[in-house]
């Protein structure tokens, strides 16, 4: 028998975690965006904090241009930052939770293996071409098959979780070129998020509720 090496064990630890932290997000996002707040609350709530206490990083390691430009940095806060939140948030508000797991990050190695073929010029093989295969048919059965009724709303909150998943695969295919430090990349995120959606709650603040704002304020 092949003995297990122990970075394969870490990784398999921490994508574990990945999952773990994933599916809890998506569940309790679903059940504030059908009590308490809006859609448009999560990114505050998620980034408001992060983005101040993350922001000392950017600030001292810089926006990494040299190795992302400013297209690439603009995916990496598209892909997992404030856009991704509110598209996500906005999907739980009109599809349910297990829709969510199954599309958004189920989808991303489908949209991985598609917009790497198309950057990086990387080819799968016939074994990841069946499972991608797969996964899309997978994808088509979720959308398409609502039980006996079929629901326009939670067709829109499926789709809406096929474009998060989408970005997702865009940030991913990012860091995979760019080899850039994790926690430099979050710092990028979140302080990026920060900084595009602080002037959207400053607009248009009444789509902020109160309860998002009270819990915002608390953590300060």
């Amino acid at each position: 028998m092949q003995q297990v090496s122990p970075h394969y064990l870490r990784g398999a630890v921490f994508g574990l975690a990945a999952v773990s932290i994933w599916a809890g997000w998506s569940a309790m996002t679903r059940l504030a965006v059908i009590t308490n707040l809006d859609a448009w609350d999560i990114p505050a709530l998620r980034f408001g904090v992060a983005g101040l206490l993350l922001l000392p990083i950017v600030i001292r390691r810089g926006l990494a241009l040299d190795r992302l430009g400013w297209s690439g940095l603009a995916g990496l806060i598209v892909g997992t930052g404030a856009p991704y939140a509110l598209a996500a948030a906005l999907g739980l508000r009109f599809a349910p939770a297990y829709d969510a797991g199954a599309l958004n990050p189920g989808c991303m190695p489908l949209f991985v293996a598609m917009i790497a073929a198309i950057v990086l010029g990387e080819k799968p093989s016939t074994t990841q071409k069946i499972g991608l295969s797969l996964i899309l048919s997978g994808a088509l059965i979720i959308v398409g098959w609502h039980d006996t009724t079929w629901s326009i709303s939670r067709s829109m909150g499926d789709v809406l979780f096929l474009v998060a998943s989408f970005l997702t695969a865009g940030y991913t295919v990012i860091m995979r070129k760019s080899k850039l430090d994790p926690v430099h990349v979050a710092a990028l995120v979140a302080t990026g998020s920060l900084v595009i959606y602080a002037p959207f709650i400053s607009e248009f603040g009444d789509c902020i509720s109160p309860k998002c704002l009270s819990l915002t304020w608390a953590f300060r």
